[in-house]
């Protein structure tokens, strides 16, 4: 038997899209990303056409997302700014919002939910598996990163942070 090739194949692009999305949910993962930065792109090209763009890109190793207007203003709204420079290290939630119109046909697209999800950091105490790999990375001067990963009391804050 030959095999078989599903039709989202030829919809592939460089950029996010409700295929790849699709894709995501089969596979069953969440669709909760982290904005790593968001550039203005004069020229890209997107869909074999050159436009000009906001486009996302992602902490996780995923496809740049080409903002539209709508999804701009939920970015905007989740950064507190207007302006691209400052909508970084922001938490986002994707959907297929299978209303979205293009050129008065309804063809579906990606939005972001307007409400921004919650992540919930696990507490990092002396006793907790990583307590070891955690104290080595703050004592090299990677408190940032740990504390980007977990939650860490005060007085334990201290602690990890003693020679």
């Amino acid at each position: 038997m030959s095999e078989k090739t599903h039709y989202r194949k030829v919809f592939k692009s460089d950029h996010l899209g409700s295929a790849d999305l699709e894709e995501m949910i089969e596979d069953g993962k969440k669709l909760i990303f982290t904005i790593k930065e968001v550039k203005q792109e004069y020229g890209a090209t997107v869909a074999g056409r050159k436009i000009d763009a906001n486009i996302a890109y992602f902490k996780e190793d995923i496809k740049p997302m080409v903002l539209n207007a709508t999804n701009s203003k939920q970015v905007a709204k989740f950064a507190g700014s207007k302006f691209v420079e400052e909508m970084n290290n922001i938490t986002i939630e994707l959907y297929i919002d299978s209303s979205v119109k293009m050129k008065g046909e309804t063809v579906g697209g990606v939005r972001i939910r307007p409400v921004q999800p919650q992540i919930v950091k696990p507490e990092l105490t002396p006793d907790h598996k990583r307590w070891d790999a955690a104290r080595e990375a703050v004592l090299n001067g990677k408190l940032e990163g740990v504390l980007a990963r977990y939650e860490l009391s005060s007085a334990n804050l201290l602690l990890i942070q003693k020679k």
